[in-house]
């Protein structure tokens, strides 16, 4: 018996030592063939004018340096059984990561890609918003239903993982209900996401007013929207209620935007020197994109006439600084000008022979 044992030890490390010298030697080629492949791409990719070459290559670079290693080991394994025993077992959990990691970064590339001809720095964007906007939530949804199904398989490969499967698919009716109960969440997020994509009620850099608060769209989740509000802070909405409630949206068909600025003036205030001050004031501002300019009266009451500027800029920043320089600047020329054209209230005495035929006293 002992003789035995000692005869079997040799040969069993002698196997063992060609599995590893094979393995390695498998591994070294995949990376060297992988080195010299991926050279050669970059400096296509580098020749190309293209900017999107360069961010696909990049991009594949990891996943396929370890996909070609795979395929070294599995060139090795065919010269030794000890080798292919080993990766028979791993194949079924390395196999499915490395193509749900080569499927993510192509996606990824590919996004990346066709956003470097979005043209967001025009003043008028909405259309590259339109296409960054979908690309941001399609690349979201497929990112998780690449980790879905990557995860799925992995696991599937575990027989334990697997029986428990097959058990549970038995049982079809309670199953399903619990599997459907468990995946509500994940399916209703990913078809809010799909229905955000289609419908468009918002946009990347989108204007909005939710919940009493102004801001733009900073970005868009896969269960929840976040808003940059003017003053930096930021508000998380799940996406639900974009598309169950109302809000604003100002920059809905243009980033052009119309704004009022009210002053409230005595009922004998001129309006004719008011409203040509107003547009000279307008025209010299460079905020203003010459598009809507007006003043109107559009109320009165016993004290005071209300006098509505209406004015336009290309996008909501510049309304505002544009609203508040010409409510500046009005006051001011008021101030200066027509500093009787500035609502105040009256108070008049009575005459004193009214005062006594009421029945008051008189000296």
């Amino acid at each position: 018996m002992l003789e035995q044992i000692r005869s079997a030890i040799p040969g069993q490390f002698e196997e063992l030592s060609l599995a590893l010298l094979l393995g390695a030697l498998g591994v070294i080629l995949a990376l060297v063939a992988h080195r010299i492949f991926f050279t050669i791409l970059q400096r296509v990719a580098k020749s190309s004018e293209s900017e999107a070459d360069n961010v696909v290559v990049s991009s594949l670079a990891r996943p396929t340096r370890w996909s070609m290693v795979a395929l070294g080991i599995v060139l090795a394994a065919r010269e030794t059984p000890l080798l292919a025993e080993v990766w028979q077992r791993a194949a079924g959990f390395v196999m499915p990561a490395l193509i749900g990691w080569i499927a993510l970064a192509i996606m990824r590339a590919l996004v990346k890609a066709m956003e470097l001809h979005l043209d967001l720095d025009r003043a008028d964007n909405v259309g590259a918003r339109r296409r960054q906007t979908r690309l941001a939530i399609f690349s979201r949804i497929a990112t998780f239903v690449i980790i879905f199904v990557t995860v799925g398989l992995m696991l599937l490969s575990i027989p334990g993982v697997r029986d428990v499967g097959v058990t549970l698919m038995a049982s079809a009716g309670l199953a399903a209900l619990a599997v459907g109960a468990a995946a509500q969440p994940a399916l209703k997020a990913l078809i809010a996401g799909l229905q955000m994509a289609l419908t468009e009620p918002i946009r990347l850099d989108d204007v909005v007013v939710i919940n009493g608060e102004s801001g733009r769209i900073e970005d868009i989740r896969t269960t929840y929207v976040v808003v940059k509000l003017w003053d930096e802070r930021r508000l998380i909405v799940p996406m639900s209620k974009f598309l169950e409630e109302s809000f604003e949206n100002w920059t809905r068909n243009s980033s052009e935007l119309r704004g009022t600025v009210f002053i409230h003036l005595d009922p004998l205030a001129e309006i004719s020197p008011i409203r040509a001050e107003f547009e000279r004031q307008v025209e010299a501002n460079p905020l203003w994109d010459k598009r809507v300019q007006k003043a109107q009266v559009t109320g009165t009451s016993a004290q005071s006439i209300e006098v509505r500027l209406l004015m336009s800029a290309a996008d909501a920043a510049s309304l505002f600084d544009l609203r508040c320089q010409i409510r500046e600047g009005m006051l001011a020329w008021l101030r200066e000008n027509q500093s009787g054209a500035i609502a105040f209230s009256r108070v008049e005495r009575m005459p004193e022979a009214a005062v006594t035929k009421g029945g008051g006293l008189s000296e």
